[in-house]
């Protein structure tokens, strides 16, 4: 037992958590065994602290870095908002669904407040064919300038060819280029089933246009089947003059999409409807946010589990103990001084095992590229299909809140199962303890 001199024990004497406090918590967590510690029971409780952690702080990066990934390429190559015409009828007695006067529309909709953009698009499904193979598409028709300033196009993954050359061609994907067996300089064919109608029926459009750049985004659902062509081009090809089939609209908060929907509508007049990012993506973020919640749930009885550990080490260190807690308690130590030192006991290790967790966790996540790809190697490869997963890595993202989060648990949780052991040990009768001494 440590010694300690009998002016600081005094009762009252001596301020919470004092030095010597600590110095007895520090001798009781190294003692070893035959000495009445349990410095091997501390070491598991360490390991399993810094193992439960280190999952939290793992799978909330990854969780985290997957949906920040979705939403930048959700938003990086789609509008936060699209507007379409309701269905009418036009002069020569058909059903239409293209905007006409959009060259009005437009202007009018930059003037709400903010709207960082609205551009003009004309857009249809297409069968793409090379010399060799046939592909299904979906044609984008967007203004040079426009197509530019596309986040995820201007700052691809992966790009072969210049970006200005897209207004004298035809810019693809890279699963389209795959798929085709084509690269920039090639030819392809666009072949639209809406052509002219003759009185032996509908004659298919076909149109070649040279490849004059190819993106890759990372997302599968984009790179696999989207191509886009200058909008005055599209607009000839799909027989589209003087009218487009939706206006793609840009907003400087994607998040506050609703408030702005509104006015786009009263903008836009009667005979309109608004689809934006949420109506198309928000049912499977609010997917995410669900499995985050029962994730954090689940890894949050595994951090408990682990701080168990800590009770059955301080039952087994008090018990041990006993005859030091009996001397020091007659000399002059206070409940609240004994309840103190075994509480420091237990939260030193419940810290250490947070800190280490979540060091390995934040190096797990910054450091996930090469751990994927020696697991990859080590199974064969073909551990990520981009085809499902629809992004072409794994994404890892360590976010400061979710640090927070992880370690307010972890210290929370310790800190509690912490004060059980220790409240026993505080009232331990010091007669009983040195009874049979």
């Amino acid at each position: 037992m440590a010694v300690v001199s009998n002016d600081r024990l005094r009762h009252g004497g001596a301020r919470p958590f004092s030095p010597f406090e600590w110095m007895i918590a520090y001798r009781y967590l190294k003692s070893k065994r035959s000495q009445g510690g349990v410095s091997a029971m501390t070491i598991i409780s360490v390991i399993g602290i810094t193992i439960a952690v280190f999952a939290l702080v793992a799978t909330l990066a990854v969780r985290t870095g997957f949906r920040s990934e979705f939403m930048a390429t959700v938003l990086g190559a789609n509008a936060h908002i699209s507007l379409y015409s309701g269905i009418y009828t036009t002069e020569e007695g058909q059903k239409s669904t293209s905007i006409l006067g959009f060259e009005n529309l437009i202007p009018a909709l930059h003037q709400i407040d903010g709207v960082s953009r609205a551009t003009p698009l004309v857009r249809a499904q297409l069968l793409a064919s090379s010399e060799i193979r046939n592909a299904g598409v979906e044609l984008f028709g967007t203004r040079p300038a426009d197509f530019a300033t596309l986040p995820l196009i201007a700052n691809p993954e992966e790009s072969i060819g210049q970006l200005e050359d897209f207004a004298r061609g035809i810019a693809i994907g890279t699963g389209v280029a795959r798929e085709l067996g084509v690269s920039v300089g090639d030819q392809i064919r666009l072949i639209s089933p809406d052509g002219v109608k003759t009185a032996f029926g509908t004659t298919p459009r076909i149109n070649s246009y040279e490849i004059t750049y190819i993106f890759g985004v990372g997302r599968f659902d984009i790179d696999r089947v989207r191509v886009y062509l200058p909008f005055s081009e599209a607009q000839r090809f799909l027989n589209r003059e003087e009218q487009v089939d939706e206006i793609e609209i840009f907003v400087a908060e994607p998040a506050e999409i609703d408030k702005i929907k509104a006015a786009l509508l009263d903008v836009a007049g009667d005979g309109f409807y608004a689809w934006s990012w949420k109506d198309s993506s928000g049912a499977f973020l609010r997917a995410l946010q669900m499995e985050d919640n029962v994730m954090f749930i689940i890894l949050s009885i595994l951090v408990l589990i682990a701080t168990s550990n800590i009770i059955s080490g301080l039952v087994m260190l008090v018990k041990n103990k006993g005859r030091d807690i009996g001397i020091l308690r007659t000399i002059g130590l206070s409940q609240g001084a004994v309840m103190r030192v075994f509480f420091i006991c237990g939260a030193s290790i419940g810290l250490i095992g947070t800190v280490m967790g979540v060091a390995l966790g934040c190096l797990f996540a910054i450091n996930i590229d090469p751990i994927f790809n020696f697991v990859n190697w080590m199974a064969g490869g073909g551990v990520w299909d981009p085809n499902v997963r629809f992004l072409s890595s794994l994404p890892a993202k360590v976010d400061f809140w979710d640090v927070m989060k992880a370690i307010s648990l972890s210290l929370s949780l310790s800190f509690i199962v912490t004060l059980f052991p220790a409240r026993r040990a505080s009232r331990l009768n010091p007669l009983d303890a040195l009874r049979y001494e």
